[in-house]
C-alpha cells in the first residue's frame, strides 16, 4: 500500500511561545505512532496558525492515529480551534525525482 499524508492545520489562542512550550513535550509522543514515519511542524505565527504534515505508511495507520488519544487531544484542546485535516497520496515516482523524504531516516537518541 502507498504512503499517505496528512495536513492539518488550526488556529491556536495562545502565544506562539506558549504554544510551542506547550507541544514541545508531545515531539516523543508523535515520533512513537505506529505507522508514521515523520512529522513536519508547522508555525505561522502572524496568523496564530500552526499544523502539520505527516508522512504515514498507509491508511490504516491514519485512521488509527485520528482515533488515538494524542490526536483527539489535540483536536480537542480548548486553545486550538478551526481545524483543517486533509488527506493526499503519495505520487511516490515523482517525489523520489525531487528528493522528497519518503523514508523514515531513524537516528540513535
Amino acid at each position: 500500500m502507498a504512503a499517505r499524508i496528512v495536513q492539518l492545520n488550526f488556529k491556536f489562542g495562545v502565544s506562539a511561545a506558549e504554544y510551542a512550550g506547550a507541544v514541545k513535550p508531545m515531539a516523543e509522543d508523535f515520533a512513537a505512532v505506529p505507522g508514521l514515519r515523520w512529522k513536519v511542524w508547522l508555525m505561522n505565527e502572524k496568523e496564530s496558525e500552526a499544523g502539520g504534515i505527516y508522512l504515514f505508511d498507509d491508511q490504516a495507520s491514519i485512521d488509527a492515529f485520528l482515533k488515538s488519544d494524542l490526536a483527539q487531544g489535540v483536536m480537542n484542546h480548548p486553545a486550538l480551534s478551526e481545524f483543517s485535516a486533509k488527506q493526499f497520496d503519495v505520487m511516490e515516482d515523482l517525489t523520489q525525482v525531487t528528493r522528497g523524504p519518503l523514508k523514515a531516516s531513524v537516528t540513535a537518541a
